[in-house]
């Protein structure tokens, strides 16, 4: 008993440890000539959208064994956007349950997620001063040990930053020994390319690894990765430079 009550100390300290060391920066900076990468602009205050990819109808990948990402996708968006709106950071949600965000109308499934994608560009563009972090899961059947977060950004001014800094904390808490780069995201994802504002796509995990599956569907582990891109981003918002 005493055993098992160190090790969930252990892991719920690893966890506090992410997120407080990015508040600490957040803090000190504050003291410090830092230029912050995200600030207030003609009076608006940045809104950090949160969104959890896929959801309804739409499972996104889907691991051997069944597991969709959409569910995972929103149990750490919803945990980002508390952490975020702990620290003081405005946030808004893309969507807070398990659906589509599509127009109701539409029949096909090919329509929904088509009206869904645009819903969300419409969402973040409509949002002044806007800042995205798109949660997802990723899969790669052909190598099923391939593992770990890896963080993309768009090609608005800041988002290389950001994924910068994200991918930084995400390999200190999380990709230890299998760190990962941040990469640009390839033009023919919809909702980065029309988007206006600076965004990151964070995959999370592969499950298409089964290992790293049940990992992700641990609460402990999710808010981990919430801990992670939420201390993440509170670092590029203060300033600080990646090293």
């Amino acid at each position: 008993m005493i055993i098992l009550i160190r090790k969930r100390v252990f892991l719920l300290s690893a966890i506090f440890c992410c997120f407080m060391t990015a508040m600490a920066a957040v803090l000190w900076f504050g003291r410090l000539p830092a230029v912050p990468a995200f600030a207030a602009r003609d009076g608006a205050p940045v809104t950090v959208v949160v969104d959890a990819g896929h959801g309804g109808e739409d499972g996104g990948a889907t691991s051997s064994g069944g597991v969709e990402e959409s569910h995972i996708n929103l149990e750490i968006a919803l945990r980002v956007n508390d952490l975020l709106r702990f620290a003081g950071q405005r946030t808004l949600l893309t969507r807070s349950e398990d659906i589509t965000i599509a127009d109701p109308d539409l029949n096909t499934i090919r329509q929904r997620k088509v009206s869904d994608l645009k819903n969300r560009v419409a969402l973040v563009n409509g949002t002044e001063n806007s800042v995205l972090l798109s949660i997802h899961q990723n899969s790669l059947p052909s190598s099923v040990v391939t593992h770990g977060a890896q963080v993309f950004w768009n090609r608005q001014e800041g988002g290389e930053q950001l994924a910068e800094t994200v991918q930084e904390t995400l390999n200190g808490c999380i990709n230890v020994g299998n760190e990962k780069h941040a990469k640009p995201i390839p033009a023919t994802i919809y909702l980065m390319k029309n988007i206006t504002a600076p965004g990151i796509i964070v995959e999370c995990g592969f499950l298409s690894n089964q290992e790293e599956t049940n990992r992700l569907q641990e609460p402990s582990y999710q808010r981990k990765l919430a801990a992670a891109i939420a201390g993440g981003y509170l670092r590029c918002a203060a300033g600080e430079e990646v090293s």
